[in-house]
């Protein structure tokens, strides 16, 4: 393995050569990071009482640097839960978890806006972690606002690891891309990760492998955030081919215009009408089924839904002048995303990146750049429509 598809590409010196250092190293593993000491600390002295031991502990992991861990996917996710595991096992950073309770993997930088965000308190893998009712987007925000951790600022924030590949116009509809990029908004430097997910061929352990690609480039890029090495004015997306821990190397690559077709596929009028159609402020019934679930047993469960169901108001469908109108017909569909033939061939594209086995890094800007000539054809328009009004 080597290092050209890294030094081509013109990244930060700093995160350069902790590349080279990841490839030279990478089929170590997360147990061989664990394992190695800190070559740029000293040996920590031996504690000469059991209360040494203790404040000595504690001091250390109220200086360890805050690092804020969300996704798209879900808190429960295996993705979230293996990287969580392991940035906690590694004991670098103080680790804080703020996902959203469900599946948000397509909520793009969506916000709950005029609804309440409910806010559990959960474990996972020992970090201090909330689940929330809402999107990515929610999660990050709400956690920078100093409303619900007690720090003021992560050192970094780390969006994923996503169940399926995040490239092109994809970027757009990414709940775990959204995550990140809500950090930056905020200032905070951010990574989103995605691992090229496929439902014939993936296994949930591709997800600790995934892990053990990225936690030198994470534990490199907390080191270099304090340094002022670490790239400024975008965050890096990471994406993991089908079989990480078999990758030919990292690659800065550039966002494509891959992306899936749209298809809109007519669904059966007998579904659960209820479910759809009653008033905002109810939460879903799948929503509530799973939160019973963690209060009670499933037969009590189902027992209290049925009596919640009973309770819930059904909004009648009413015509264009507000009036009730019971003979209106209401149709249901159900979106499907569909590969499509990409036309593109730069090999320093996201998504071909991940075809040949690379580990794809994009950086995503904070503004969308517009090509001069498209600059110009608009002025062009512009100047030409006004003078016609005129």
């Amino acid at each position: 393995m080597t290092t050209s598809a890294v030094k081509n590409n013109f990244l930060p010196p700093g995160l350069v050569s902790n590349l080279q250092e990841v490839l030279l190293n990478r089929k170590g593993g997360v147990q061989d990071q664990q394992s190695k000491p800190n070559n740029n600390d000293e040996p920590a002295a031996q504690p000469s009482s059991s209360d040494s031991v203790s404040g000595d502990a504690t001091d250390t992991e109220s200086t360890k640097h805050v690092v804020l861990v969300t996704n798209a996917d879900g808190i429960e996710s295996p993705g979230l839960t293996c990287l969580v595991d392991a940035l906690v096992r590694q004991g670098l950073c103080n680790v804080n978890v703020c996902a959203p309770q469900s599946d948000k993997s397509v909520a793009g930088h969506s916000v709950t806006l005029k609804e309440t965000v409910a806010v559990t308190p959960t474990d996972v893998h020992g970090a201090t972690a909330y689940e929330v009712s809402g999107t990515p987007v929610d999660c990050v925000s709400l956690a920078l606002s100093g409303a619900l951790f007690s720090w003021s600022k992560p050192v970094l924030v780390i969006s994923g690891i996503n169940r399926g590949s995040s490239c092109g116009h994809h970027m757009f509809y990414s709940g775990v891309v959204a995550g990140a990029r809500e950090a930056m908004f905020n200032g905070v430097p951010s990574i989103s990760i995605s691992l090229d997910w496929r439902n014939d061929e993936s296994q949930e352990s591709d997800f600790k492998d995934a892990v053990s690609v990225c936690l030198p480039l994470i534990s490199a890029a907390i080191r270099d955030i304090k340094k002022g090495a670490f790239p400024k004015f975008c965050l890096l997306h990471i994406g993991l081919p089908k079989s990480p821990l078999t990758n030919k190397g990292f690659k800065l690559t550039k966002q494509s215009l891959w992306s899936s077709r749209l298809c809109w596929q007519a669904s059966s009028s007998t579904r659960n009408l209820a479910a759809g159609r009653f008033l905002p402020s109810q939460q879903s019934l799948g929503m509530q089924l799973a939160q019973l679930g963690r209060d009670a047993s499933a037969a009590g469960a189902a027992r209290k839904l049925a009596t919640q169901r009973k309770n819930i108001e059904v909004v009648e469908s009413v015509g264009v002048a507000g009036k009730s109108d019971p003979d209106r017909k209401v149709k249901y569909f159900r979106l499907e995303l569909l590969d499509k033939k990409q036309e593109e061939e730069d090999e320093d594209l996201d998504f071909r990146a991940l075809e040949n086995g690379f580990v794809a890094i994009t950086p995503v800007s904070l503004v969308m750049h517009v090509e001069t000539d498209v600059h110009a054809a608009a002025s062009e328009w512009i100047s030409s429509a006004l003078e016609v009004e005129q």
